[in-house]
């Protein structure tokens, strides 16, 4: 292992980088700060048969200024987003490992488990100041990244990151508040593959309606408005469109509310109810729930044959034995 203390080092790597692919992780100097926000602490960068560390703010790094490498060799990261965010390496060709693990897995790479003992006990000691990770010795830092390459590496298979890049897009431009711009951390690694939104405290995908959670953000735009837009029963028309059910022009719960002889309000709880806590007898001559329970029944039948279940668009597999585990585990 290499630690980059020289500017002849540095060079060196930099020609290294330019002959092969190679794995480029890192960690950032404070564990709670938005990567928006935040600062690397060191890179590594694992070419299989040689590793580099590379200190950027930590307390063993050279005084010489680290200058970004462009290179059209492939790169393998841990985290397209966060490689976005932040970067020692520009290249055209980034692979995120943990994606690949995740969609043959149904979960993400566990890495914590790999932090070192002087990594949990810094963290302990010291979890009210900022910038801990800068004081962890780079061989620590070594001991956390080594099996996270290696085992990331030797799993990967190529897949689709449109999402990655999209949500990675939404992250960087962050919400405007009368005080800030707050910045928001989506994860797409949910046993669904639905993402979640939320960061420091606060779950942006469920803001409040009631009680003024709303109110702080504003347009990053002088003069400008912020416009919110819902969709009319939109889980509803997605399945709709799958069973090939095709509802009338206006209001879906209005017409879902026909057919139940309910006004809006309980004709909308009722139809969640349905979809999402079981199909009952009684819905089972409705036009709309019958041809959504025979598609349950042959997802189902489907699921019991090949172990696994397809998703709609994406077409991406998610298998029983990774469900099991999950739900086991969580």
């Amino acid at each position: 292992m290499i630690i980059v203390n020289t500017h002849t080092l540095f060079n060196q790597l930099k020609q290294h980088i330019q002959t092969k692919p190679f794995v480029l992780l890192q960690i950032y100097s404070d564990v709670k700060a938005h990567p928006q926000e935040n600062r690397v602490s060191c890179y590594y960068v694992d070419f299989q048969d040689e590793q580099y560390i590379v200190p950027i703010h930590h307390t063993e790094k050279y005084q010489d200024e680290i200058q970004m490498i462009e290179t059209n060799q492939t790169i393998f990261v841990q985290d397209l987003k966060q490689y976005h965010h932040n970067t020692l390496v520009f290249g055209k060709d980034i692979r995120d490992m943990n994606w690949s693990y995740y969609l043959q897995h149904n979960k993400p790479y566990d890495s914590e488990q790999h932090l070192t003992s002087a990594h949990h006990h810094y963290n302990r000691l010291h979890h009210d100041k900022k910038n801990i990770n800068d004081l962890i010795p780079l061989v620590k830092h070594l001991e956390y990244f080594k099996p996270i390459a290696e085992n990331l590496f030797e799993s990967y298979t190529e897949q689709d990151q449109t999402l990655l890049d999209n949500l990675y897009q939404i992250e960087r431009n962050g919400l405007k508040t009368y005080e800030k711009t707050i910045y928001s951390e989506y994860n797409p690694y949910t046993s669904t593959g639905r993402p979640s939104n939320r960061f420091g405290g606060m779950n942006f995908a469920a803001l409040n309606k009631s009680d003024g959670s709303r109110k702080q953000f504003i347009s990053r735009f002088n003069n400008g408005v912020l416009v919110e837009m819902d969709f009319d029963a939109y889980h509803l028309r997605l399945i709709g469109e799958i069973v090939d059910y095709k509802f009338p022009k206006g209001s879906v719960h209005e017409h879902m509310g026909k057919l139940y002889g309910l006004p809006y309000e309980e004709a909308k709880a009722l139809s969640f109810k349905y979809l999402y806590g079981g199909i009952t007898d009684e819905v089972s001559d409705n036009p709309f729930f019958s041809k959504v329970n025979d598609y349950i029944k042959l997802l189902w039948q489907d699921f019991q044959t090949n172990n696994f279940v397809e998703s709609y668009i994406y077409n991406r597999k998610i298998y029983r034995k990774n469900l099991f585990i999950y739900i086991y585990m969580y």
